[in-house]
């Protein structure tokens, strides 16, 4: 059981990390699917046949979306992430509409291509095989050591905040309070929707079914373009998430009150840093980084950003990690749990 109030950043490439699309594959899919002059040639594809289907059920928006796509496609090759370049058009409505229907439609398409399933395969198993990942390592220390009688305690210390738009955490804890306790699934999603908290500065494409909120539903993979659009409404930008209030103040305060910070696939890209520090933090929290191997050439930069932006100096930094997430939490699995 993690014991001390931990914050848990969570950036593209922890989805890198279990076979989901980061930023720049993202981007790259949303710039493909719309290259609609490839339409009725050899080279089109289905992305594009569904977006310009999607496009035209808007009466009378049609041909602007389809026009605001195409300054997507090209601001791409100007752009880091699709969530800079949205927040490059913040002013163009059409952009905003047009960026979030593709987050919302590539997201939910990983989804449904991943080696993560709806379900386990067999009784017993996760959703996604294996314990060298980072969802397994963070599942483990939530539920080790905690009685079942106490299973509702254990994200009592626990504050996430996913820079991603899927839904992989929340898919997988039930599965591991149901395997870990013994519990039906059913119980174990009631708990995870009452319990767990993780705030996604930049939204998600949907609720799942068993998840309360007022947001749209869509199940793990959903195949379902009717209902794309009331998804994509949940996709937020940049400059929304900081006129959240309320969305804001949760992910202040995970960070505030945490003694523990841990970063997993961060890249500390300027937008994200931005918005997750927004005010530096002025206690000093322990923290540990993990850092991709193709990151390597800049652990000296995330260290001055650690300090310039968020306060956390040398003496609070005490695992900088290259290589996979996975084995940054299994190496200090029992430290972060104390």
């Amino acid at each position: 059981m993690i014991r001390t109030k931990t914050a848990i950043v969570v950036g593209a490439g922890a989805a890198v990390e279990i076979e989901l699309p980061g930023h720049e594959e993202l981007l790259k899919r949303i710039a493909q699917g719309f290259d609609f002059q490839r339409l009725g040639s050899d080279l089109e594809t289905a992305e594009m046949r569904d977006f310009d289907t999607l496009f035209g059920k808007l009466k009378g928006e049609g041909d602007a979306l389809r026009e605001a796509a195409l300054r997507i496609r090209a601001g791409a090759r100007m752009a880091s992430t699709i969530h800079a370049l949205l927040q490059q058009h913040g002013s163009d409505k059409h952009v905003l509409a047009a960026g979030k229907l593709a987050i919302a439609y590539y997201t939910l398409q990983a989804e449904r291509q991943s080696a993560m399933t709806a379900e386990p395969r067999d009784p017993g198993d996760m959703p996604f095989r294996g314990t060298e990942n980072w969802l397994f390592q963070l599942g483990y220390m939530v539920v080790n050591g905690v009685p079942r009688a106490k299973a509702e305690h254990c994200f009592d210390n626990l504050h996430i905040v996913d820079f991603n738009t899927g839904r992989a955490i929340r898919h997988f804890m039930p599965w591991v309070l149901h395997s870990g306790f013994g519990m039906p699934v059913t119980e174990a999603q009631a708990l995870c929707s009452e319990r767990l908290k993780i705030v996604h500065p930049y939204g998600r494409a949907g609720r799942l079914d068993w998840e309360s909120g007022n947001e749209a539903k869509a199940q793990w993979g959903a195949e379902d373009n009717k209902t794309l659009f009331n998804v994509a409404e949940g996709i937020r930008t940049a400059s929304e998430f900081i006129d959240d209030r309320n969305a804001k103040t949760m992910m202040a305060g995970g960070l505030t009150n945490a003694r523990r910070l841990v970063f997993v696939g961060f890249d500390f890209n300027s937008l994200d840093t931005s918005l997750l520090f927004q005010e530096r933090l002025t206690h000093g929290p322990e923290t540990l980084v993990s850092v991709s191997e193709g990151e390597r050439g800049r652990v000296d930069t995330i260290r001055r950003v650690l300090k310039a932006h968020g306060g956390i100096g040398p003496e609070a930094l005490v695992a900088l990690h290259t290589g996979p997430s996975w084995q940054m939490l299994s190496d200090n699995g029992l430290s972060i749990e104390s």
